[in-house]
């Protein structure tokens, strides 16, 4: 890591507020300095039958795969916590994210592939093949809305698929004002935006004319799905990473240390 190599830059970190960390210390620890600006707001959905009724068949599954780090913190606290966890149900995420999440509440043996972070990615690994999944019981554990893909290949697959949503996403309350300052001003040197989704949020929030300021920026994602996202939205300097924070950090290191 070069700790000089954001020095005198500022980053827009778009993720949800809990899932930022992270990627903020890693800026930081390069010398830059973070505006978190949330694109995606995230609120628990209140215990329901549907909820009550898959907690009390935790057991009757197979494997449980949780779409991301939200899913892991909201539908493990609405499931009863790790303490509930039947031993015999393995766990499985889209990347490593997920896979540090499940981790940190105590999950050992995580089922996650190790470049990727989609669920083309998770599909390639031997656990989700068609042999291994024929006749097993899949949960599938996620917020409202997204993509279904996993779930349906994985039918097609053989297995048996229950879906559970667990939390809301939103946009946020207000409106880009923010984020259109600090462009404005020329203290913003980059965005980072990690899904589609938040992009879409982003040009409600900034609405067509705030957008076209912002597009001017160059941006930060880490998937080619959502660089033609925001190329259909009007940024022009759009840098793919690799997954994670590692491959955020990486993308911005090789853009930075080479712009005066």
């Amino acid at each position: 890591m070069n700790p000089s190599s954001l020095a005198g830059r500022c980053i827009a970190v778009t993720r949800p507020e809990a899932q930022c960390r992270a990627l903020e210390a890693g800026i930081s620890g390069r010398g830059g300095t973070v505006l978190v600006f949330p694109l995606i707001a995230i609120e628990a959905i209140d215990d329901c039958d549907e909820i009550r009724a898959i907690r009390d068949a935790l057991g009757h599954y197979d494997i449980a795969f949780f779409v991301s780090p939200n899913a892991v913190d909201h539908c493990l606290a609405a499931l009863g916590g790790r303490a509930a966890w039947p031993p015999r149900l393995r766990v499985a995420g889209v990347g490593l994210g997920t896979r540090v999440a499940l981790e940190r509440h105590g999950f050992s043996e995580v089922i996650a592939p190790e470049g990727g972070a989609d669920s083309e990615a998770v599909l390639s690994l031997p656990e989700f093949a068609p042999a291994a999944l024929a006749g097993r019981n899949l949960l599938i554990l996620r917020g409202d809305g997204g993509r279904d893909l996993l779930g349906r290949e994985a039918e097609r697959r053989g297995a048996r698929v229950q879906h559970l949503s667990c939390y809301r996403r939103r946009v946020p309350a207000g409106d880009a004002g923010v984020l259109l300052e600090a462009a404005r001003q020329r203290r913003l040197s980059a965005l980072v935006v990690t899904s589609s989704e938040a992009l879409g949020n982003l040009a409600i929030m900034a609405g067509d004319g705030g957008l076209g300021e912002l597009v001017r920026l160059p941006i930060f994602v880490p998937h080619s799905r959502i660089a033609e996202r925001a190329a259909e939205h009007g940024f022009d300097t759009i840098f793919t990473t690799g997954p994670g924070d590692a491959g955020i950090l990486a993308g911005l290191d090789a853009h930075f240390q080479h712009v005066g």
